[in-house]
Parts: structure tokens; C-alpha cells; sequence
């Protein structure tokens, strides 16, 4: 009984981390609206850095917080940064 609940336990582990890098994944991209939010200003001042990931286009967006809209530095506040 055990080595069968141990197999159950095993097997459920890949599907809930697929599950967690995929809410991990949202999170981090933002949904639709707050993507739209911060769509020009990542074209605007961070154009040089959109192809090196989500982390990189933050970082950039935040050091050009006083340039960027008012739309999407609340985008970012909204997520604590």
C-alpha cells in the first residue's frame, strides 16, 4: 500500500510543477491589460533589451520610472516594484 501511494505521490509531482511554472510564468508576464499598460513604454525605453527576458525588461522599465506612463508604473506598483 505504501510503495502504491508513493507511486500516486511520484507521479502527481511533474503535473503540479508544469502547473506552478505556468502560474509562475503569468505572474511574472502580467495579464493582457497590464501588458497593454506597459506595451510603448517597453518599446519606447526598453526596445534594446526585449529579447533578454522578463526580469531584464523590469529592471530597465524601473530605471526609467519617471519616463514611463502613468499606466504602467502603477502596473508595477501593483506588483510591488
Amino acid at each position: 500500500m505504501r510503495k502504491f501511494l508513493l507511486a500516486v505521490v511520484l507521479m502527481t509531482i511533474p503535473l503540479s510543477s508544469n502547473a506552478f511554472a505556468q502560474q509562475q510564468q503569468q505572474a511574472r508576464s502580467g495579464t493582457p491589460e497590464e501588458q497593454k499598460a506597459c506595451a510603448r513604454d517597453v518599446q519606447k525605453h526598453c526596445r534594446s533589451v526585449i529579447d533578454q527576458g522578463d526580469f531584464t525588461i523590469l529592471a530597465c522599465l524601473q530605471q526609467n520610472r519617471t519616463k514611463i506612463s502613468t499606466a504602467c508604473d502603477q502596473v508595477l506598483k501593483n506588483h510591488g516594484q
